[in-house]
């Protein structure tokens, strides 16, 4: 006589593949595959953070070009929104450009309608409102990536992270990225609510020092600020290489 036996965990695994394909259609445990999809991208994708400090924001990159023959002034992973907002990624490139697109178009709307710059809890509630949407539509995807957004307003310094899902939170530290685990894990140790603007950079630079491969310069980082001047800035590679002698 044989003994049939099923294995639960791979029916389990073998109905949600049935699902993965269709970003619209729950699966049986009630997960929109496509989304988890999604994340792995950002994952895979360099390294980033973003610290708040009591006076300002501080957001980081890993910058790994594909090849040495790539001009690395052409390469921008830190771009601007408005003047006081700012905007970092992990995951897919392209994808980032579109929603900082669509960031600038709701920010120029606002000043239109309103005559002020838009709060930075609005924009990010703005564009992650977009990334939710491509959840929800047939015949699109999920975005690729997600951001860390920080600005400065009459509210303070802020920084929020946006995922692929529409979720978005505002957050005292965070890191996205595929080393993601050990960078928050550094940031709660080093982490403290009366923390300097530029304890906050020396925070980032050490932070991704350890989980750097190779050596740690001011061609493969990207680091951005915005203090209490409320004007985000990207810092030059001499600004970035004279914190990282402070750091070493």
């Amino acid at each position: 006589k044989r003994t049939l036996r099923f294995d639960v965990t791979g029916g389990r695994t073998m109905a949600e593949s049935a699902y993965s394909f269709s970003l619209t259609t729950f699966s049986p445990s009630g997960k929109l595959v496509q989304i988890e999809h999604a994340l792995n991208a950002v994952n895979q994708g360099a390294t980033s953070l973003g610290i708040k400090a009591k006076n300002g924001v501080v957001i980081a990159t890993e910058k790994k070009l594909p090849s040495i023959l790539v001009d690395q002034d052409s390469v921008k992973k830190i771009v601007q929104i408005t003047p006081e907002v700012g905007v970092i990624y992990s995951g897919m490139g392209p994808d980032s450009r579109i929603l900082v697109r669509k960031a600038r178009k709701q920010a120029q709307l606002y000043y239109q309608t309103y005559n002020e710059k838009i709060p930075v809890a609005q924009l990010v509630r703005e564009v992650a409102t977009v990334m939710q949407e491509f959840t929800q539509s047939g015949g699109v995807r999920p975005f690729g990536v997600s951001l860390l957004i920080a600005g400065y307003d009459s509210h303070g310094p802020q920084l929020y992270q946006a995922d692929p899902s529409g979720t978005y939170f505002a957050w005292k530290a965070s890191a996205i990225g595929k080393n993601m685990v050990n960078a928050k894990s550094f940031l709660e140790k080093r982490y403290s609510d009366d923390m300097e603007l530029e304890d906050a950079v020396h925070a980032a630079l050490l932070t991704l020092k350890e989980g750097f491969e190779g050596r740690l310069n001011e061609n493969n980082i990207e680091i951005g600020i915005v203090g209490k001047d409320h004007e985000f800035k990207s810092l030059t590679p001499l600004e970035i290489k004279d914190y990282l002698e402070e750091v070493e």
